[in-house]
């Protein structure tokens, strides 16, 4: 596979900019995958054991390192899975639930079998993590998954080092950072500025502040997109919960942002609001602070997994997407969340 080739060509035909950071990126891609997925040239220069099966690409936002390894993975043509990391880890908790009445030692290597045998390569997006028990268990999983020869990509803002920084218990968090090290190449995309705020993301869908006149423009948007179309409420059913979306209409859902960020649901529940719909509003972001950090940490997993769906979203709030504040804890990676609304709202990123 002749990345280099393949790289010019579909920056080419997408009129994409190019630019020395991102060809010696496709240099290191191409290396990578050559030493893994190349025989002759595996059998040439390196053994299997010095080929190293992780790809971890760390960057700031908006630099297009989504945009690189979309490009590497759609052009990999053997069995392959891309996931939300939030989604996989759902995966694997409900595949130990459902393995434990069996009393089965061996539920990681069971799991990474049949990741397996569904494919060769996996790619999580935007890699994070926050939650605890993900936190403890990882170190074990992802050994085993580099153990059995499954290849994996990674973009992230944060360093290998930086990840799960300040979380409770970290030292048992170390096992894991050291297997990445050992593992995985370390790449990172510098760029200056952020494409998903250039010009051609202009936004159309974002409206500020929480006032008459922004939710007079909003409801005029929202009665174009839903013209002709009846409102139906749906109940979703999630693990034997319950959640209602009352204001529905084909696929268009329109939320308070207290109804998705308020109550005590999460990444699961986000995960099953996106199969449903095709098109998000979301109504009264307010101004985050150390107060409400709880309801900034549901929305930055919200937004994440929406952008992941590729589902467009309408939003109003009390302040302008740049001058959108942060608690503390979470300022750094609030960027991202910024960053990913820009494309969200703007006017070329539209199902309707």
């Amino acid at each position: 596979m002749n990345l280099n080739k393949l790289f010019l060509n579909y920056c080419k035909k997408n009129n994409l900019e190019t630019n020395h950071n991102q060809l010696n990126l496709i240099e290191e891609l191409n290396l990578f995958y050559n030493q893994n997925f190349n025989k002759s040239f595996l059998k040439k220069i390196f053994t299997k054991q010095n080929s190293k099966k992780g790809f971890y690409l760390q960057g700031d936002v908006g630099v297009g390192k989504t945009m690189i390894l979309n490009f590497f993975y759609n052009n990999f043509e053997k069995t392959k899975q891309r996931f939300h990391f939030n989604e996989f880890m759902i995966s694997f908790h409900n595949f130990v639930f459902k393995n434990k009445k069996n009393n089965q030692e061996n539920i990681i290597e069971k799991f990474v079998k049949k990741l397996k045998s569904k494919s060769k390569l996996i790619y999580f997006d935007e890699f994070q993590v926050t939650n605890i028990v993900d936190a403890m268990i990882l170190g074990s999983l992802f050994k085993k998954i580099f153990d059995e020869d499954i290849k994996v990509l990674f973009t992230s803002n944060a360093k290998i080092n930086d990840l799960y920084k300040d979380g409770l218990q970290r030292d048992q968090f170390l096992p894991f950072i050291k297997i990445m090290k050992e593992r995985c190449y370390q790449a990172k995309l510098i760029i200056e500025d952020d494409y998903r705020k250039s010009s051609k993301n202009k936004n159309e869908r974002y409206f500020y502040p929480l006032c008459e006149t922004t939710n007079f423009k909003l409801n005029k948007f929202f009665r174009k997109i839903t013209k002709n179309l009846s409102n139906k409420e749906i109940t979703l059913i999630i693990k034997g919960r319950k959640f209602n979306i009352k204001n529905y209409f084909n696929g268009i859902a329109r939320f308070d942002f207290k109804e998705l960020c308020s109550k005590n649901i999460g990444a699961e529940d986000y995960i099953k609001i996106a199969e449903v719909c095709n098109f998000i509003i979301i109504e009264n972001i307010p101004i985050f602070n150390s107060d409400n950090s709880n309801q900034q940490q549901r929305f930055i997993t919200l937004i994440d997994i929406l952008y992941e769906k590729n589902i467009p979203l309408m939003i109003s709030s009390q302040l302008q997407l740049d001058l959108l504040s942060s608690s503390e804890d979470l300022k750094k990676i609030f960027k991202r969340t910024i960053s990913r609304l820009y494309e969200l709202t703007s006017i070329k990123y539209n199902k309707l």
